[in-house]
Parts: structure tokens; sequence; C-alpha cells
């Protein structure tokens, strides 16, 4: 009888813990913290190529999910070493004074077919913002490239005005050279043990 009632009971302890949520890992070779920008009459593509990434997803219940990025703003490419400087500059991201930029997330919620909306503080130089970013999920499925590994995806698309977080004193937009908002993709490609 004894052993019946503790298997009783470790059966409704069992069952009583929450699901984990799941722990992901960014695959580096794989997601992207992009943008364009306007200069003059041209398109200016680039991208942040150090960061990392704490996320916690669970499609199936985003209240227990998080998504935390770190992008170092000296890790900023378009391509042209003499550009990068600049925008490393105090004209712009003063990447020795304010190394990283961060988001944190505060709440996650579905809000239609694979989209989910994460709320979160964004912190670029001296300024944090609440900033809402809509994600769509991709699904997930066993990784083609390695066995007994789980693949995720999602995107959001954004745009920021960078004036607002002090990236850049408005000089240069007001002499019509570089736009002020700016167009931010982040693309995630995620990976888990199975």
């Amino acid at each position: 009888m004894k052993k019946l009632t503790f298997f009783v009971f470790m059966m409704f302890f069992l069952t009583s813990i929450p699901a984990m949520a799941q722990q992901w890992k960014l695959d580096q070779v794989h997601t992207g913290f992009l943008f364009e920008i306007d200069h003059i009459y041209a398109t200016i593509r680039g991208q942040f190529t150090d960061f990392t990434g704490d996320v916690v997803f669970d499609p199936a219940a985003p209240e227990k999910s998080k998504f935390n990025f770190v992008v170092k703003t000296e890790s900023i490419n378009t391509n042209i070493g003499k550009r990068d400087i600049h925008l490393q500059s105090d004209d712009f991201f003063a990447a020795r004074t304010f190394p990283t930029m961060t988001y944190t997330s505060t709440k996650v919620t579905k809000t239609g077919e694979n989209r989910y909306t994460v709320d979160g503080k964004i912190t670029i130089k001296d300024v944090t913002k609440e900033m809402p970013l809509e994600f769509i999920y991709h699904g997930q499925k066993e990784n083609p490239m390695k066995q007994g590994e789980v693949v995720t995806g999602l995107d959001s698309h954004f745009t920021l005005d960078r004036l607002a977080f002090h990236v850049g004193d408005g000089k240069f937009y007001k002499m019509g050279i570089v736009g002020k908002d700016v167009k931010v993709l982040i693309t995630l490609e995620m990976v888990r043990d199975k």
C-alpha cells in the first residue's frame, strides 16, 4: 500500500511541474542583425557581426519565453572600412564609450498564426526605450545538418529613429546626406538538442 501511495504521489508531483521552456542557441553563422539607411540617393546596407543572445522560446507557451540580445557596436560592417570607422566614432555610435547595444524582453505574446510580439527595452548609447518587436515564427524541425539537433527560425522587421537614440546629432541628416530612419532586420536561426 505504501509503495502504491508513493507511486501516486510521484506521478502527481511530476505532472504538476510546469514544462520547461525551450532554451535555444543562436546559430552565429545564420543569424543576422542587419540594417539599411539612406545616403543621399543610395541605400547603404550593413550588419553587426559580434552579438550574443539568450533566447528561451516555446511557441505553445510564449508566456515562458524571453529574447535578450547584446550587440557590440564596434562590429558594425558596411563593407567599407573607412565608413565603418566613422560609424564607430563619436559622430555616430561612440563605440569606445558605448561598446554594446542591448535588448531585454519583458513579455512574449502570441498575436496571430506564427506571429509573436516581444515587449521589451532597447538600449542604444545612453538612451533606453520601450520597443515591442513583431516576430514571424517559421517553425522548427530536425536539423538536416546535424543529427539529434532541432533548428528553428524567426524574423523581425522594424524601423527606428537613430536620432532618438543619439546616434548622430542630426548634422548629416540636415545636410541631406544620411537619413534618420533605420530599417532593421533581425533574422534568427537557432538550435537545441532534440
